[in-house]
């Protein structure tokens, strides 16, 4: 896949296609990323044995017009029983696609609101920008996200997050998603303006997410031990210099062996940095 940025970043200039199509860019480059603690990349099937690869390119070639189908429905303002309706029957798809595998399920609702969000800011061919997308999510779906997360969740990671006391993913959802936007999108575009390359950006901004989100895949899989763990190697790995550190590679893919063994995923921090890949390449100024 092509990873440059899309050329123009105004919404004015951009269309529900666009929009769309930087999402599943955006899902790919976090696909592509190496190392990264327990996850999946081209590299290897990390913490997980039912998945790789060749099951996310599957998965997201079943999603790649989904993207773009709610960003229509943000375009005309529909209610978000629309919203939702959309992402089920794409996360339908999904599993259809893999065997019935969640590999972008939380990716289906976060990056689904975002392209929903940009396609609301398409009709005045506002600026799109992170606080203009933060606006808009409130603006048109604050109150029904909000109510959903009075939901109670049949899902492991939101079962997971109710038994733990930790902030669910409807809880950031309800919040505009306060760790995308005000840690994983600024220590992205920290790390470009240090000179950092795309990929060793994008290993900061995953770590700095790691070490702030209440991440319910990890309390999944290791209970609060193992997200308190990955939130402390997290920090420490910046702490030491992180990706832009003489030896940030190479920490890296120790932690990442660490992970393995330990059996953790730090899925909720993947999905936050591909929503900070995608707002990287609509957005002006990141």
């Amino acid at each position: 896949m092509n990873a440059a940025r899309l050329p123009a970043r105004r919404a004015a200039c951009l269309s529900a296609a666009d929009i769309g199509r930087a999402a599943t860019l955006a899902l790919h480059d976090e696909l592509a990323l190496a190392p990264k603690p327990g996850l999946v990349s081209f590299v290897d099937s990390g913490s997980h044995s039912d998945m790789d690869a060749h099951t996310f390119m599957r998965s997201l070639f079943a999603l790649r017009h989904y993207f773009v189908q709610i960003c229509a429905l943000g375009e005309a303002h529909a209610p978000f029983e629309a919203l939702e309706r959309c992402g089920i029957a794409a996360e339908t798809r999904m599993l259809a696609a893999t065997g019935g595998i969640n590999t972008h399920r939380g990716a289906i609702f976060t990056l689904g609101l975002l392209c929903a969000a940009a396609g609301a800011l398409l009709r005045d061919g506002a600026p799109l920008d992170p606080p203009a997308l933060r606006q808009a999510l409130r603006r048109h779906w604050g109150d029904a996200l909000a109510a959903r997360t009075r939901r109670v969740s049949a899902l492991p990671g939101g079962m997971a997050a109710r038994r733990h006391g930790l902030r669910s993913a409807s809880e950031e959802a309800a919040l505009a998603f306060p760790v995308l936007f005000e840690t994983a999108v600024p220590a992205l575009a920290s790390a470009l303006r240090r000179g950092l390359g795309a990929q060793r950006a994008r290993i900061d901004a995953l770590f700095a997410t790691m070490a702030t989100l209440d991440d319910s895949n990890l309390a999944h899989r290791g209970g609060m031990a193992g997200l308190r763990h990955a939130q402390q190697a997290a920090r420490g790995y910046l702490a030491q210099g992180g990706a832009g550190g003489d030896h940030g590679f190479a920490a890296a893919r120790a932690l990442h062996r660490d992970f393995v063994a330990r059996r953790l995923s730090p899925g909720g921090a993947a999905d936050t940095l591909a929503a900070a890949c995608w707002m990287r390449r609509v957005c002006e100024d990141i």
